[in-house]
């Protein structure tokens, strides 16, 4: 089997929850090390890793063949280009870049240099929203019109991580919460063929978005985008309507939360969520109105750096592409234009 090495740009919350248990799970990766500006903590986790003092000596070293871009996401397209440039592949995180024109490029180089990007994504593995999908694709909903997916909160205080609530290019909601939902609604849906938005600010002493609302306009259906920090009272997270009836489900993965606690992933039970919490089917078969619930399917991030490992070992597709990533910054953009001129935007 090829082993890969692997090392993080960063070992804080997004290394040590959402990259560095699945990367170790995994039998054909090898976390090697992280980049760790000040803290090292790594080896409290994995002894064996090392600790990079500098982003240089982590692309200096010639083992590193797959470098994580897990920092803010004003500094994806730099730390990307550099890894490539170092002739290494890269898995970047949401947000991709911060414009259409650095996704781009990054695609290209990789392209001259023939390695792979992967953009994570993980949450087209959340229970939830593989649920929905499931729903979606059995066909049971009919022809679908219409669908919401939401991704709410309720925090009025501002972050502590200055790269997310001072103004600058990586900053806002559209750019932190955003990727998640409108990444899920391409997968399922496709890009649009255009869209009006509403991007605000709420809380009273936030200085950059922290409210969205994204219409995507399709030949024969309309997909409305949710996101913000003042939502006391959740809403179902995904809505969907079709000819024959609705579905509605709670957002309830619980990976995240198992992963804060210091729990670690496996490929065969992880990760269910309680029956409490599965979603409600309703509607008409022959006739007559049918209402159950539907058992979730698990959730696991696993299957994101499984599709990353054939993505490099054996010429597969990437799980999560460039073009995928470029997509959600087009919708960025876009939706940026039309909350600013307060109009319908037309996507190539």
């Amino acid at each position: 089997m090829t082993i890969i090495n692997a090392a993080l740009c960063s070992f804080g919350m997004s290394g040590r929850v959402f990259h560095a248990p699945f990367i170790n799970l995994h039998q054909g990766f090898n976390l090697i090390g992280a980049w760790e500006r000040s803290k090292h903590l790594i080896q409290e986790h994995y002894p064996t890793a090392k600790s990079y003092a500098n982003y240089e000596d982590l692309l200096k070293d010639t083992s590193v063949e797959l470098v994580i871009v897990n920092t803010p996401t004003y500094s994806h397209y730099d730390y990307a280009k550099q890894a490539l440039l170092a002739g290494k592949h890269v898995v970047v995180e949401k947000a991709f870049t911060t414009t259409v024109a650095e996704a781009e490029e990054l695609k290209a180089i990789a392209q001259e240099k023939g390695l792979v990007i992967n953009v994570f994504q993980n949450r087209r593995w959340d229970s939830d929203f593989l649920t929905v999908k499931s729903v979606v694709e059995s066909e049971k909903l009919g022809k679908i019109n219409e669908a919401e997916f939401r991704f709410d909160r309720f925090n009025l205080a501002l972050s502590p991580k200055a790269h997310k609530e001072v103004p600058g290019p990586g900053a806002g909601i559209m750019k932190d919460l955003g990727p998640h939902i409108i990444d899920q609604a391409l997968y399922l849906f496709g890009m649009p063929n255009a869209l009006f938005a509403d991007i605000r600010i709420t809380r009273p002493a936030s200085e950059v978005d922290d409210c969205f609302e994204l219409l995507f306009y399709y030949p024969t259906m309309r997909v409305r985008l949710k996101a913000g920090y003042i939502v006391k009272e959740l809403l179902p997270s995904y809505i969907v309507h079709g000819s024959n009836g609705s579905f509605v489900k709670n957002r309830a993965d619980l990976q995240e939360v198992k992963l804060l606690l210091n729990e670690k992933p496996n490929i065969a039970t992880w990760c269910s969520e309680p029956e409490s919490e599965e979603g409600i089917l309703h509607i008409d078969v022959n006739g007559a109105s049918s209402r159950y619930t539907i058992p979730t399917l698990k959730g696991n991030y696993y299957h994101f750096y499984e599709g990353v490992y054939q993505s490099i070992a054996n010429n597969a597709s990437p799980i999560v592409s460039a073009d995928d990533g470029i997509n959600v910054m087009k919708i960025i953009e876009a939706s940026v234009t039309s909350s600013k001129e307060k109009r319908v935007v037309e996507l190539a």
